[in-house]
């Protein structure tokens, strides 16, 4: 239960760019482990029926992950201000997950990319944090004492990382989009751990 569940689509490759950021910085906390995780497109049964591992990056999530995860961060590209429809199907059917209380009190955070500076970050990064509320999560943002908040011209938001492709190219994060992915990572994983410490006593 040392692991941080970092879960993501990606379609252009700049979210799974900030997922692995992200998991570098949960890596940053002594004893923590990220579990990288992505879904697979929605598509029409009539069109094509999506393989059941993918061609390649990180393994699709399973509800095991999310079960097995002492806590969890969302990344997901913009879709007119709000995240994209395969990661909103998976959240979709976590509805067993809700009834059983499985979730509740375990840490997350979110993350985005976009293609225009507004393109959508913050509502995308709200759009995904309605269900983790819902499923009795703790909320992990970004505060100001992290500097890059105030230094960035692209991605980054108290609400949760990001990026902005149109600044730096697609898939090449900034640096201080970069610390900023990384500074998510480690705040999750030291909540977590604190919790599980607390928890253990």
């Amino acid at each position: 239960m040392n692991e941080i569940l970092v879960l993501y689509y990606s379609r252009q490759g700049s979210t799974a760019a900030l997922a692995r950021q992200v998991c570098r910085g949960v890596e940053t906390v002594a004893g923590m482990a990220a579990r990288l995780r992505t879904v697979p497109a929605v598509s029409a049964a009539t069109v094509r029926i999506e393989p059941g591992v993918p061609e390649e990056g990180a393994p699709y999530a399973s509800h095991e992950d999310l079960l097995e995860c002492c806590g969890l961060i969302l990344g997901s590209p913009t879709r007119f201000g709000n995240m994209a429809a395969p990661l909103k199907h998976f959240l979709d059917g976590t509805s067993a997950l809700w009834l059983s209380g499985a979730l509740v009190g375990k840490p997350a955070a979110v993350f985005t990319s976009t293609q225009t500076l507004h393109g959508g970050q913050e509502s995308t990064l709200l759009s995904m944090m309605i269900p983790l509320l819902h499923q009795g999560m703790y909320l992990v943002g970004l505060p100001f004492t992290e500097s890059g908040l105030t230094r960035t011209r692209g991605g980054g938001t108290p609400y949760g990382a990001g990026h902005v492709a149109e600044t730096s190219g697609r898939g090449q994060l900034s640096e201080v989009e970069r610390e900023l992915a990384r500074a998510l990572g480690s705040r999750v994983a030291a909540l977590a751990d604190r919790l599980q410490r607390s928890a253990a006593r």
